[in-house]
């Protein structure tokens, strides 16, 4: 594939609709199994869609975060766990872009083409710290961190963690192959049941000195605007995937609505399509889900430009990237709740049959947005408007 032209936007798009109905065809029944998703993975990586940010001259499909972001979208309305799994992996396989040397970027981004990896994560800030010491010429990883994303799917693994000697914190690159590395299959939420969101533990993990990717300190000025993009770029993965359950969600509903769903008794007109309440429900949703994908490609375009800003980026331009990002996160976290709870409206009581598994929608959507509440987000937006003051790096959850 080295050398090959990026495909068009167009058809990435394309290739994940094709893939999202695909999941969406068995998604009840696969979350009511809440099974690892080996299988999702391969219809991911079979359509290509692991390696699309790996760039073309490194054997990978070579699109840019826009497409990336629109394709998560995609996805997550096939099936919200997937949408996420793919989101997570986007962004984990830049991690060396954010924090690491070029050579190591060139290392890691061919071998993942490759073998068309998943990427994992285990970076969790609320649990204590996975210890790095070091060990001869190179270190070892012990520790544990709870909701790890992939990891127990993961080709590989990016893992937050303290060196024992210094006390700083660093990201490193991590073969999950390896004895050492515990993936439990702990993930039993009632939500997001496919994500792979378990726990994963690491024992006397040997780590070489090249795949210390590079430093996590929050210290003033410790790290790049650039680096710090990091937290944006993850926090609008969740904003489309949120947007994705949501879209997903009124699809499915309408769906219903036009082929199952019976008019009331005292509408007086002939078919639930015709009923005036139902249509200015969906009319209601469709507006906030419309409204919502404006920001949410807004904030793409930014993200992106900040990206191609690369070592230029100022502290400033990653501010006001960060409140743009942080406006979309309020927005489609408001939207999807709002919106997955009530396509039920439209639908009827006979929709609540668990077959339909319309309830995976909102339990999808109210189980990630827990992690990270909007509350602080809305926070970052006022604090900016009232004050003119820009959001601290924080790492992403």
């Amino acid at each position: 594939m080295t050398g090959t032209a990026p495909r068009p936007h167009a058809d990435w798009i394309a290739t994940a609709r094709a893939v999202a109905a695909d999941l969406a065809q068995d998604a009840p029944a696969r979350d009511k199994a809440n099974k690892p998703p080996f299988d999702e993975i391969e219809r991911l990586r079979a359509a290509g869609l692991l390696t699309l940010l790996v760039p073309a001259e490194r054997g990978g499909g070579g699109a840019d975060w826009r497409t990336a972001y629109a394709v998560i979208r995609e996805i997550a309305a096939g099936d919200g766990s997937i949408g996420q799994l793919l989101g997570y992996h986007y962004l984990l396989s830049w991690n060396p872009r954010f924090f690491g040397r070029p050579a190591t970027v060139e290392r890691l981004e061919r071998a993942a083409a490759d073998g068309a990896w998943l990427w994992g994560g285990a970076f969790n800030p609320r649990d204590p710290d996975i210890t790095l010491t070091p060990d001869g010429a190179g270190f070892r990883l012990d520790g544990r961190k709870s909701f790890a994303t992939g990891a127990r799917v993961a080709d590989r693994l990016v893992v937050g963690a303290a060196r024992a000697d210094t006390g700083e914190p660093v990201v490193v690159f991590v073969d999950p192959a390896h004895p050492g590395v515990v993936r439990n299959d702990d993930w039993d939420n009632f939500g997001q049941r496919l994500s792979a969101s378990g726990s994963v533990e690491f024992h006397a993990v040997p780590v070489a000195a090249d795949d210390i990717l590079g430093s996590l300190s929050q210290d003033e000025e410790a790290l790049s605007p650039f680096a710090t993009l990091v937290t944006p770029a993850i926090q609008l993965v969740f904003v489309h995937f949120y947007l994705g359950i949501a879209e997903g969600a009124l699809a499915a509903a309408a769906e219903y609505t036009r082929t199952a769903t019976r008019p009331w008794l005292l509408s007086g007109v002939e078919a639930a399509t015709e009923d005036p309440y139902t249509l200015a429900t969906y009319g209601e949703l469709a507006v906030s889900a419309r409204s919502v994908r404006v920001l949410a490609d807004h904030a793409a375009e930014a993200v992106q430009r900040g990206l191609d800003r690369g070592p230029d980026l100022t502290a400033d331009e990653r501010g006001e990237i960060a409140v743009t990002v942080a406006t979309a996160k309020v927005a489609s976290t408001r939207a999807a709740l709002d919106i997955t709870a009530r396509v039920l409206e439209a639908t009827g009581a006979r929709s609540t049959a668990s077959a339909y598994g319309f309830d995976r929608f909102w339990r999808n959507v109210r189980t990630h947005t827990l992690h990270d509440p909007v509350a602080y987000k809305l926070r970052e937006v006022g604090d900016h408007f009232l004050n003119g003051a820009h959001p601290p790096f924080t790492l992403y959850t």
